[in-house]
C-alpha cells in the first residue's frame, strides 16, 4: 500500500519486498475517464498475479506515455541507465541494427510497478522466454478486424478458431485485445524457431479461412483485403513482433485492458467492457482465467504438416514495425 503524501507529491508503494517511489501520482493519464498514474499503478497491483504470469521471463518492450496517453508514445526496448540493480533483464541481439539491447524481463510485481513509474502503460512481451529467446513457447492467434469489420464477425470467427483447436487437441486461451480484436494464446513446446512457428500459424490461419471464407482473410497486403473481413494475423509470430499482454492496459483515453475471457463469454463481451476501473473487481471475483496456461505445452507437428501440404512459405513477407533501440 502507499504511504500518505500531499497532493501531487511522490508516493512510495510497498510491493512485496520492494519500495517503489511513484512520482507525479496525480498526473491524469486517461483524459476521457480521468484516471491518474497512481490509479494505473493500483490497477496493476490489483491484477498482480495475472500480469506477472503473462510477462514472466519474457523480453518485454515498454510503451511509455510520459505525459499521459494523449501525448507522445515512446517505444522502449533498452532498459535505461540507473534502473535498480534487482531488475531482471535479458540481452537481445538485433541483426538489423547490428547491436544488442538489454530488455526488461518481469520476474516479480515490483518490476511492473517500476515500469509504471517510468510512465509505462502497455507491456508488449515476446512470445519466447529469456532462457532461449530464439525458440518461442507461445503461439499467438490474432483476430484483427479490418476497418469495416463488426465485432460480431470477430466473435463468429473466434468460434471457428475454437473448433479447429479442439480438433487438434489444443487448448487456447482467449483474451480481448483491448481494442477491436481478440487474441488466442497457445503454449507450445519451445522446439521450433520463429520461421517454423510463423509457418504453422499461417497454415492454421488458412484452415480457418477455408472454413469461414466469407469472414476471414489471410491476404498479406492490407490494400488487397476485404475491408470488412477478419485478418488472422499470422505475422504476429515473427521474431521481435510483440502484442499487448494479458492484463496490459492499452494506451487509449478509455483505459481499456487486454482481458482474459472464457470461451463461453465470447458472444457476450464488448470491446470496452474491460477497463482499469472494471477489471480489479472481476479479477478479485474470478481470478486469472489464464492461470492454467502453463500447465500443458502443445506440439506443432500437425500444423507443420499442413504447412508442407499447402506449400506454405512466408519468407518473402517483410516484417514491419522497426523501432529505434535507443528509445
Amino acid at each position: 500500500m502507499a504511504k500518505a503524501s500531499e497532493a501531487g507529491e511522490p508516493v512510495e508503494l510497498e510491493v512485496g519486498d520492494r519500495t517503489i517511489r511513484l512520482s507525479s501520482p496525480d498526473r491524469v493519464y486517461f483524459a476521457e475517464r480521468g484516471e491518474t498514474k497512481r490509479e494505473l499503478a493500483e490497477y496493476y497491483l490489483a491484477v498482480g498475479d495475472g500480469i506477472v504470469r503473462a510477462l514472466r521471463d519474457r523480453p518485454c518492450m515498454l510503451h511509455r506515455f510520459p505525459t499521459g496517453v494523449s501525448g507522445k508514445k515512446v517505444h522502449q526496448k533498452r532498459i535505461p541507465a540507473g534502473a535498480p540493480d534487482w531488475l531482471e533483464t535479458v540481452e537481445i541481439w538485433f541483426p538489423r541494427f547490428g547491436r544488442t539491447a538489454d530488455e526488461l524481463c518481469v520476474t516479480e510485481l515490483g518490476s511492473v510497478i517500476w515500469a509504471v513509474q517510468m510512465s509505462t502503460v502497455e507491456f508488449h512481451p515476446w512470445n519466447s522466454r529469456r532462457l532461449d529467446p530464439e525458440c518461442p513457447d507461445e503461439w499467438r492467434i490474432d483476430l484483427d478486424p479490418m476497418p469495416d469489420c463488426p465485432f460480431s464477425r470477430i466473435q463468429r470467427v473466434a468460434h471457428v478458431v475454437e473448433e479447429v483447436l479442439d480438433e487438434l487437441g489444443i487448448r487456447g486461451f482467449p483474451k480481448t485485445s483491448g481494442g477491436r480484436g481478440l487474441h488466442i494464446y497457445v503454449r507450445i513446446e519451445p522446439e521450433w524457431g520463429f520461421p517454423q512457428v510463423r509457418s504453422a500459424a499461417l497454415a492454421f490461419a488458412r484452415e480457418v479461412e477455408r472454413r469461414a471464407p466469407a469472414d476471414v482473410t489471410t491476404t498479406w497486403w492490407r490494400k488487397d483485403r476485404d475491408p470488412a473481413a477478419v485478418f488472422v494475423d499470422f505475422n504476429q509470430n515473427t521474431r521481435d513482433h510483440t502484442m499487448a499482454s494479458a492484463y496490459s492496459v492499452r494506451g487509449n483515453p478509455r483505459a481499456t485492458v487486454s482481458a482474459p475471457i472464457d470461451w463461453a463469454e465470447i458472444d457476450d463481451v464488448a470491446p470496452d467492457d474491460f477497463t482499469i476501473a472494471t477489471m480489479p473487481a472481476r479479477f478479485a471475483e474470478i481470478g486469472d482465467l489464464h492461470r492454467e496456461i502453463d500447465d500443458v505445452a502443445h506440439r506443432l507437428d500437425t500444423l507443420l504438416e499442413w504447412a508442407e501440404r499447402d506449400a506454405v512459405t512466408i519468407d518473402d513477407v517483410d516484417a514491419d514495425g522497426v523501432v529505434d533501440l535507443d528509445s
